[in-house]
């Protein structure tokens, strides 16, 4: 029985102990996998509106009079990325303690003097207890930090599905390989096909759920990034 409970709980101990050493190895990343309720709301269903016959109002693949804007699946829509991040944060905290204690008593009180109040005196010496305790303690901390972070660009993204209310759920990504140094933007969210302006471009503070990536690959990358035997001391060091 104590075997059988040991080779369940030492498995289960070295888990735990490298589950914690290897929780600051990862570097953050974004699932750019579709909200939930993306998945749970069906598409809308492309109904074939009733057109005359000879108009020339939504005939053919690219019609003479309609709106350029993206509006089906497979349909293409520009985001212009304008996302600038800003806080500012001062904190301030002083503690003081001070305490003094004193006690002190004899066990006879002389009342005459004579021989019964030497007595009396030369006994209080040996017996007098006296106690003082003295403590004083003192905290002051501060700090602050300010960040200003802005990130501009654009990028076209693809309709992935119309939901059944008519927003649309999008998603793109961009790879750039320059000198041996790849650049990658990824972009996913929800946004309304009535925020697409004239140009068949959308802000993307007007998308829900936006989730944005910037990340570049190469020797500069891996050149300023601690390697993991570092980050696994680090992780594990109780200092």
């Amino acid at each position: 029985m104590k075997k059988t409970a040991l080779s369940i709980f030492i498995p289960l101990c070295a888990t735990l102990i490298l589950s914690g050493c290897t929780a600051g190895l990862t570097d953050p990343d974004i699932n750019f996998e579709p909200p939930v309720y993306v998945d749970q709301m069906p598409a809308k269903e492309n109904d074939q509106d009733f057109v005359s016959t000879g108009s020339i109002f939504g005939q053919g693949d690219n019609p003479l009079f309609s709106d350029h804007k993206a509006m089906h699946a497979n349909d293409i829509v520009k985001v212009v990325i304008s996302e600038i991040a800003s806080s500012s944060n001062t904190g301030a905290k002083a503690l003081s303690e001070s305490d003094t204690s004193a006690m002190g008593g004899g066990l006879i009180t002389p009342t005459g003097g004579g021989i019964a109040g030497t007595i009396a005196g030369e006994v209080n010496k040996i017996s007098d207890v006296g106690y003082t305790a003295k403590s004083t303690s003192a905290y002051k901390g501060s700090g602050s930090a300010t960040k200003d972070a802005k990130f501009a660009t654009t990028i076209t993204a693809r309709i992935v599905k119309v939901l059944q209310n008519g927003n649309y759920f999008i998603t793109g990504k961009r790879e750039i390989l320059i000198d041996d140094q790849k650049q990658i933007v990824q972009i996913s969210g929800v946004i309304r096909p009535y925020d697409i302006d004239q140009y068949n471009s959308i802000n993307s503070n007007k998308m829900s759920e936006a989730k944005i990536q910037y990340k570049t690959q190469g020797d500069v990358d891996r050149a300023t990034k601690q390697g993991w035997g570092t980050k696994a001391l680090q992780s594990i060091m109780p200092f």
